[in-house]
């Protein structure tokens, strides 16, 4: 079935509900859901809705400019997005494998509505990774300076028509030039529990304070380390016995669900970005 999802947000006021979904009724779409929340404390109104468009009498163009015209008057924020066009992705990695493996099995499985044309990396390590799985593998050190290093990831990405960008365990710092220009489409995986032990060697430093749970978190990049928009999050009970290597293999597999989850999130379009949150609509099932 081909969808279109919109997603919506907009200062609260009564009949916003009722003025979107009359939109589409007096169109003849059968809504398949319909998901709002209201933040009493920001008095914000969120929605999320999803509409069966394969006998759509008309084009996708003018659909969307027609809604523009009624959101344009109610002072709408609003994106349509449409479930038969695949996501491209650019995954950017450094030396550690675990959360590249879990995405690209996860991508050739076909839980992830996505495709991964290529891979870029700061070190050579994980080419074999891009081998087996027959997606082309650029390496680009560091060395070459770091403006010339991310104006080439530029060009592949414009190359490629990249929509998002993911950061596996990529252990290098962007610029915030690069944040800008792809702001709210760079996911990175933190492994800690923000806003918890920001920056490098979280595992350490969770050990030195004796932790009784470790996590990690999945979040939009910002120039600010470590404090964009969180999708997802989770944790895992630990306790004395393990090392600051142990945690981190414990740690693992709390990373690869993490951003997992957040991937999955942003390429089923459930999340809408207000200041430095995120609403995150549930699943339906």
């Amino acid at each position: 079935m081909t969808k279109a999802i919109f997603l919506i947000q907009s200062p609260d006021s009564k009949g916003i509900l009722a003025s979107v979904t009359g939109f589409f009724s007096q169109r003849s779409f059968n809504i398949l859901h319909c998901q709002q929340h209201t933040d009493s404390f920001e008095k914000r109104f969120f929605m999320r809705i999803e509409l069966d468009v394969a006998d759509m009498q008309t084009t996708r163009k003018e659909l969307e400019d027609d809604f523009g015209k009624m959101a344009d008057e109610l002072g709408l924020e609003w994106s349509c997005h449409w479930s038969d066009y695949k996501t491209r992705i650019a995954i950017l990695v450094s030396k550690e494998g675990h959360c590249l493996y879990d995405i690209l099995a996860r991508q050739l499985e076909g839980e992830l509505n996505a495709e991964i044309p290529l891979i870029i990396s700061n070190h050579p390590d994980l080419e074999r990774a891009a081998n087996q799985f027959r997606i082309p593998f650029y390496f680009f050190p560091i060395t070459e300076g770091k403006e010339e290093q991310e104006n080439r990831i530029r060009a592949l990405l414009k190359r490629f028509d990249i929509d998002l960008v993911i950061l596996a365990r990529y252990m290098q710092i962007l610029t915030s030039d690069f944040i800008e220009e792809w702001r709210g489409k760079i996911i990175n995986i933190h492994h800690a529990f923000l806003p918890a032990f920001q920056g490098a060697n979280p595992y350490k430093r969770a050990y030195e304070r004796g932790v009784k749970m470790i996590g990690a978190t999945a979040h939009y990049a910002s120039e600010d380390l470590d404090q964009g928009p969180i999708i997802e999050q989770d944790v895992i009970r630990v306790n004395h016995e393990l090392t600051p290597k142990g945690l981190k293999e414990v740690g693992k597999d709390c990373e690869k669900r993490v951003l997992a989850s957040a991937v999955k999130a942003h390429l089923e379009h459930r999340v809408i970005i207000y200041k430095n949150r995120t609403i995150v609509f549930a699943v339906e099932r």
